[in-house]
């Protein structure tokens, strides 16, 4: 920051992802829920600064991996992403088709590196000119070879868009003749390429109808239950957030504020923290009550609780000091 100011953009994320498990990362806009994804997949801009750890399940910290390990053996191998706004991810020159292939010869093995790209014809170039075999019998085996790669790598980007339910009839369309639901389909479609056991879904269900939303959440719940998949959805939809999670964890000026199952938080007894019952309060299927106020500047927090200036029942402790993420929650009175 300007003038050598630090802001804690995230302080304190303490959770765990088990195999076939979701958890959804709710909290109003600016809370810090992308910074913490971008900051899993080394992609924080150049002055900030991590602390901590994040461990995959074969021991590897990944705020402590180098950028050559994470771009050769993290991203979309070992962690998939899913962007918010997928339309402003996909190349927009380049078809849906063509970016599927090319992330399958990245990303599925060897081999089908470069399969897709065509060798000289037998009998030409500078060799070529009478003396010696003309014929190209010798180089059969070898086209041979390049079709059926060419052939395999074409299956799998079916496949893999297949999956994604993305429909085979528009594969040869480029990003801006697709729908915001197409669009997502895809990028969903190039996260599953490569088989990562981790899915971070950053608010995928971003300017889609209310339809699509619940489509969405379906296919991505359904990619982690069926394939034994770790998800992470971060999303301010609380509606998207019920439907997909097993747990849910509330996200406030950087930290969590509440952890909790996601039947117990949706339902009975419901949230602990003032914060989190405001977020289901603002919803138009209950209460239809917004949170009163609007969040702090990260760069200039109270030195009690960050919520205090929000909340209906603070007192003189919540605005001296902070409360500690205890049992699941951080409020002096839960």
């Amino acid at each position: 920051m300007p003038a050598g100011r630090y802001v804690e953009a995230v302080t304190g994320a303490t959770f765990t992802l088990a195999p076939g498990e979701s958890l959804a990362l709710v909290g109003e806009s600016g809370c810090g829920k992308s910074v913490l994804a971008s900051a899993l997949l080394g992609l924080l801009p150049g002055n900030a600064e991590t602390a901590g750890s994040a461990r995959l399940a074969d021991g590897l910290d990944l705020l402590a991996a180098d950028e050559r390990t994470l771009a050769r053996t993290v991203r979309g191998r070992r962690v998939g992403l899913v962007p918010q706004s997928p339309a402003a991810h996909l190349t927009p020159v380049r078809t849906v088709r063509a970016q599927l292939e090319e992330t399958v010869r990245e990303l599925a093995g060897p081999g089908y590196a470069g399969h897709a790209k065509e060798a000289p014809a037998a009998g030409t170039g500078p060799a070529a000119g009478g003396r010696g075999p003309s014929s190209g019998a010798s180089d059969r085996p070898a086209r041979r070879g390049r079709r059926h790669r060419l052939a395999a790598l074409r299956a799998a980007a079916r496949a893999a868009a297949g999956r994604a339910a993305f429909p085979a009839s528009h594969l040869d369309r480029h990003p801006h003749e697709l729908s915001g639901g197409l669009a997502q389909r895809a990028a969903t479609a190039l996260a599953l390429v490569g088989d990562a056991p981790l899915l971070l879904a950053d608010e995928p269900t971003t300017g889609l109808d209310r339809d699509l939303v619940e489509r969405t959440v379906d296919e991505l719940r359904a990619h982690t239950r069926a394939d034994g998949r770790a998800l992470l959805m971060i999303t301010h939809a609380l509606a998207a957030a019920e439907r997909i999670a097993d747990t849910v964890a509330v996200m406030y000026a950087g930290r969590i504020v509440e952890i909790a199952p996601a039947g117990e938080f949706f339902g009975r007894p419901g949230p602990r923290h003032p914060y989190a019952r405001g977020l289901l309060d603002a919803l138009p299927e209950r209460a239809f009550t917004p949170v009163p106020g609007a969040p702090p500047e990260l760069g200039a927090l109270p030195p009690g609780c960050a919520f205090a200036a929000r909340c209906a029942v603070a007192d003189p402790l919540c605005r001296t000091r902070r409360p500690v993420l205890t049992e699941g929650v951080a409020c002096h009175h839960a």
